[in-house]
């Protein structure tokens, strides 16, 4: 079953005790017992029919062994970290997400737990940085904001021969592009809030585990720590879903035509894009990735030009978040990873007038014309 197929037809996509085609919001706490021990399900933050089915979608789209739903990306990512214990070390992406790093340097550091972040794209520094104590490795490819590519399979290679789990966050690819597992990661990781909700209208998160073994841990944590997904939250997940494939393909169509205008325009510093051939790590991205997104990055002179930009656009929605139908525009310094100490910042290349875009689906030409107004 191929990838627009399974969004469809994927996990529990019929209700089977009546039929229909759009599966029930169970909006309910508790369930009936036949007797002591005797239920389909017991109680609602150790399972909920609703849940469930977007629990099974995206364990078929991501092909792992199974899904498990979170009330946000974050609680989803914090579950994950709970595997781990007082001592243990971490490799984690340099470039990523200002939340995550914030979790990792203000949460897991009052737990003991070490990390490092490392220039993944680099394999040689990766294996520099394993130690005795190491236990993961915690990637994003393409990265936020830099889009900087890892190639998941020379990063599983390393994993393996160092027996450490390796853990990818797929928000920006989406299992319709990309899929980890098949890659050789142990655990995937997701915002369903971004691409996979698209419509700006739910906050969630997603793991996907590649085994067995893994797949009971991640389900006594979700039990035991309890940041599941609300039924309705999961519904909207589930729906957001089913468009997944022809929202990708057509949010790509208006990219490529953005990145071509941003490259041509006098005002317009780096661009920052995958799918570029002059991308250094293009070549690995095209191997393990079916498309390139449509999250772009781009350079102005300095922050007042960023701002100004940003305050004059008018389809481009100034916004925090990404992967929704309506095109947003943020300035990743002052709003998501304005987190990260500025010195930090700008070693990893995200300079004050970096701006991120989250193309959507409206007209491309309508979106260029825009851009053009405001860098104007």
């Amino acid at each position: 079953m191929r990838q627009k197929t399974a969004l469809i037809h994927g996990g529990i996509s019929v209700d089977p005790n009546t039929g229909a085609l759009s599966v029930p919001i169970s909006q309910a706490s508790t369930f009936e017992q036949k007797k002591v021990g005797d239920f389909v399900y017991e109680y609602a933050r150790t399972g909920n029919p609703t849940r469930e089915a977007l629990e099974a979608l995206i364990r078929d789209v991501e092909g792992g062994h199974a899904g498990f739903a979170f009330a946000s990306g974050m609680a989803a990512i914090t579950t994950v970290m709970d595997l781990f214990e007082t001592g243990d070390h971490l490799i984690v992406t340099d470039d990523v997400y200002g939340g995550t790093y914030r979790l990792f340097t203000k949460v897991l550091a009052r737990r003991g737990i070490a990390v490092d972040f490392i220039d993944t794209s680099n394999e040689r520094a990766v294996e520099e940085a394993i130690r005795p104590e190491t236990k993961a490795l915690f990637i994003e490819t393409p990265t936020n904001p830099l889009l900087k590519i890892t190639s998941i399979q020379r990063m599983s290679d390393l994993t393996q021969s160092n027996d450490l789990l390796l853990i990818v966050d797929n928000t920006f690819s989406t299992p319709y592009w990309q899929t980890p597992i098949a890659e050789g990661a142990d655990l995937v990781v997701h915002s369903a809030t971004k691409y996979l909700g698209g419509h700006s209208d739910v906050v969630a998160g997603l793991v996907v585990t590649a085994n067995e073994t893994l797949s009971e841990k991640i389900a006594f944590l979700q039990n035991s720590t309890g940041a599941v997904l609300a039924p309705n939250d999961s519904w909207l997940v589930q729906r957001g879903m089913k468009t997944l494939g022809i929202r990708m393909e057509a949010i790509e169509e208006n990219a490529h035509a953005i990145v071509r205008f941003l490259q041509s325009h006098p005002s317009v510093g780096h661009v920052y894009y995958p799918g570029l051939t002059e991308h250094p790590k293009t070549d690995v991205h095209r191997k393990q990735s079916r498309g390139f997104g449509g999250m772009i990055s781009f350079t102005v002179k300095d922050r007042k030009a960023a701002h100004r930009l940003v305050e004059r656009v008018r389809y481009f929605t100034l916004a925090e978040s990404l992967g929704a139908v309506e095109s947003l525009i943020s300035i990743p310094a002052d709003m998501t990873h304005a987190s990260i100490p500025r010195e930090r910042r700008l070693e990893l290349g995200i300079e004050d007038g970096l701006i991120r875009l989250s193309v959507g689906l409206e007209d491309a030409l309508d979106l260029i014309e825009d851009l053009e107004r405001a860098l104007s």
